[in-house]
Parts: C-alpha cells; structure tokens; sequence
C-alpha cells in the first residue's frame, strides 16, 4: 500500500512536469490551434483549449480502469495522482487565476500571488512564440525573485 501512495504522490509531482513540457512544446507549438482560445478571449462557457483537459482526463480515467480491471494496481493509483493534479490545476488555473467560476476569492496568501501573477506574465504574450512562465503549480526561480 506504502508503494502505491508514494507512486500516487509521485505521479502528482510528475504532472507538474508533463505539464510545462505539454505546454511549451505541445500547446506553444504543433496544437497551438488549440490554445490558441486560451490567450484570446473567451466567448461562451468553453474554449478549443479545453480539449486539453478532455485528454489528461481520458489518460487518468484509462489508468483508474486498467488498474482496477486487468492491474497492476500500481495504474489505478498513479491515474488517481494524475487525476488530483488535474483538480488541483482546474482549482488553481481556471477558479482562482482566470475566474472561470465565478466565485469571491481574494489571493491574499504569498504563494497564491505569485501563481497569479506569473501566470499573467505568462498571458502578457498572446502569440506562439516568445512565450514564458510555461509551468504552473511550480513557479520558476525567475518569477518567485520577480514577484514580491
């Protein structure tokens, strides 16, 4: 049970990761088509770019059911790690920074500032290229020193 909490836990980890490298390399690049909706403004309730989400669903979904049905176990748990990195993101990115529900919410912790504003560093380039401040739960020495 220790392996398959740690393995859980490193999977969370791991998808701050996967995230930034999915972010710069795939939505600033080949599928930028996609994210494209995210640095424009948003008309409706939903953009190209949650197709995105859609996906790392499907691939957390994939490893819950795998896990479960045919094993290893291990599956079911990093799926439920991807699974709470997603939550935590949907939290962070679309409730919190771009207030996609509409909820009363101040950031008066530190931590929470500094993921706001990098991220608004990161919308200051609405193209392709020329993009920064690609990860999200983790922000980079660079911004932690540039936002106070």
């Amino acid at each position: 049970m220790v392996i398959n909490i740690l393995a859980m836990l490193l999977a969370v980890v791991a998808m701050e990761g996967v995230a930034w490298f999915t972010h710069k390399y795939i939505m600033h690049g080949f599928l930028w088509s996609l994210h494209q909706s995210h640095h424009s403004e948003r008309h409706g309730t939903f953009e190209l770019n949650d197709a995105f989400s859609i996906f790392f669903s499907g691939l957390a979904i994939a490893l819950i059911l795998i896990g479960l049905e045919q094993g290893p176990v291990i599956l079911f748990w990093i799926g439920i790690g991807v699974s709470i990195y997603g939550a935590i993101y949907f939290i962070f990115h679309d409730v919190i920074v771009h207030r996609r529900i509409k909820i009363k919410f101040i950031a008066e912790n530190s931590y929470l500032k500094k993921i706001i504003r990098a991220h608004k560093i990161h919308h200051k380039h609405t193209g392709k290229e020329n993009g920064e401040a690609f990860g999200f739960i983790y922000i980079a020495k660079k911004y932690r020193e540039m936002i106070k």
